[in-house]
């Protein structure tokens, strides 16, 4: 789906090497080469195909070579919400650096798309670090001058348990339609103390849903074959007081929330376990690891 070729196995291994020192404390050679790709292969028993798949098609690889939309999550009502393309590939704005200024220490940014917040990170001097599922956000990230990996939060990451801040932002709370999972993912990135910033909905919401990329523009024999796009995948949609009861349940910490330009933000400080659940997580992760295979992908866009 690029218009540039892939590179060979031995480029691919570079260019993983040469992002994962984005990571904090530039994590060894071996946690980088051991670090698979994401792809729907590589999520460990989260059917992966209905979270992360449509991401890679083409209304949304289209979107962001274009750099504007129409592209809209459509759920299964006909209900339709759009996505803010033409945002996200803009540089950062300040509801934006209202959020970045507030990161602190090295940041990973969640489904980073096009690469804006990354950039803007790299010039205020944090080392940042976005992944994402989709081939055409990573190459975009990258050629704007930020770091990114093709991953799925739900992949084993660089850096994991010592990033400063994580960031959630243009929606991404909404990712797997489960945000007790995700908040329980991110403090396992988190270093101890660490910041989770999240953008919610300016609504008192809390919404999950299965739902299908939709950029308005397919013809009707293009509908009556239905492809990747068309399939269903979860997402959630929550405000501000629906994400503060999840992270309550699961222990974080408020520290903050604020509204800029009509978006609404909170911060969060990462929960301490006690060290039974904390190891007693290492040791189920480090057996589903190994029970599945890691798939390096040849398709990583430089």
């Amino acid at each position: 789906m690029s218009t540039t070729l892939p590179p060979s196995s031995s480029g691919t291994a570079t260019q993983e090497s040469r992002e994962a020192t984005d990571a904090p404390d530039a994590p060894t050679s071996r946690e980088t080469t051991e670090t698979p790709e994401a792809g729907p292969e590589t999520e460990p028993g989260l059917g992966a195909e209905a979270r992360t798949a449509p991401w890679g098609t083409d209304p949304y690889a289209n979107a962001l070579r274009n750099g504007h939309g129409p592209l809209f999550l459509r759920r299964s009502d006909g209900w339709l919400l759009p996505l803010e393309v033409e945002r996200w590939c803009s540089d950062a704005g300040s509801a934006d650096l209202s959020a970045l200024h507030r990161c602190e220490g090295p940041v990973l940014d969640i489904g980073c798309g096009p690469g804006r917040l990354v950039a803007e990170l790299s010039a205020l001097g944090h080392r940042a670090l976005g992944i994402d599922v989709s081939e055409a956000a990573v190459a975009r990230t990258r050629r704007i001058g930020g770091s990114a990996l093709l991953r799925s939060v739900f992949d084993p990451l660089p850096g994991e348990g010592r990033w400063g801040t994580v960031l959630l932002v243009d929606g991404n709370i909404g990712i797997g339609g489960d945000p007790a999972a995700l908040l329980d993912r991110a403090a396992d990135l988190l270093s101890t103390g660490g910041l989770l910033i999240a953008e919610t909905s300016p609504l008192d919401i809390d919404e999950r849903v299965q739902v299908r990329l939709d950029d308005g523009l397919r013809t009707p024999a293009e509908k009556a074959a239905p492809g990747p796009a068309d399939r269903p995948f979860p997402w959630a949609r929550i405000g501000t007081p629906a994400l503060l009861r999840y992270a309550d349940a699961c222990g974080w910490r408020p520290a903050d929330q604020w509204s800029a330009e009509g978006r609404a933000f909170v911060s969060l400080r990462r929960p301490r376990p006690p060290v039974r659940d904390r190891s007693a997580r290492t040791s189920s992760q480090s057996a589903e690891s190994a029970n599945n295979t890691p798939v390096i992908s040849s398709q990583l866009e430089r």
